[in-house]
């Protein structure tokens, strides 16, 4: 195991789609592991393949906060089947760092996705999860919470990275 570079905006493969997952070999097992590890490290709740450089759709996801227990989740070829409700919630992304807005998403969703052993598995997501899984989805989908933002939220956001980058040369 060992930590990942996390890719930043506006790296191109985060704007990608990634691939399905067709084996779940020890190489998986392992990039699983260090994906867990640098999500952890980071720290966050959730982390996608395409943010640590892999095109492919698995994303590793942890809602316990402070000395709650972990509940780690990996998800492999995640799918939205169901989305319930309405709430908006302010997020963030280890890939955009520093940088949080509001965004809409689904309060209760229900996904299909394959467990790090290859396993069927059905998760109803409610509150945190909901919106740490949709938000991992939609990396997997090359959407990023900019992309969530209304147009004059996100030119503002893009003025303000372009000015950044000019400063920091």
């Amino acid at each position: 195991m060992s930590v990942l570079n996390i890719r930043k905006y506006p790296e191109k493969i985060l704007m990608k789609k990634a691939r399905s997952v067709d084996t779940i070999d020890d190489d998986l097992q392992q990039l699983i592991d260090s994906m867990v590890e640098t999500m952890h490290a980071a720290p966050g709740v959730g982390l996608a393949a395409p943010q640590v450089g892999v095109p492919k759709r698995l994303a590793v996801i942890d809602t316990a906060v402070g000395d709650s227990e972990s509940e780690l989740l990996v998800i492999i070829n995640p799918v939205i089947i169901q989305k319930e409700g309405d709430i908006e919630f302010e997020e963030g992304c280890l890939s955009i760092p520093e940088y949080t807005t509001k965004i809409h998403r689904a309060e209760r969703v229900l996904v299909s996705a394959l467990d790090r052993e290859g396993r069927p598995v059905e998760l109803h997501g409610e509150g945190l999860l909901s919106i740490a899984l949709q938000h991992e989805i939609d990396h997997l989908d090359g959407i990023l919470i900019l992309d969530r933002t209304s147009p004059i939220k996100r030119e503002f956001f893009k003025k303000r990275f372009r000015k950044s980058r000019k400063l920091s040369k």
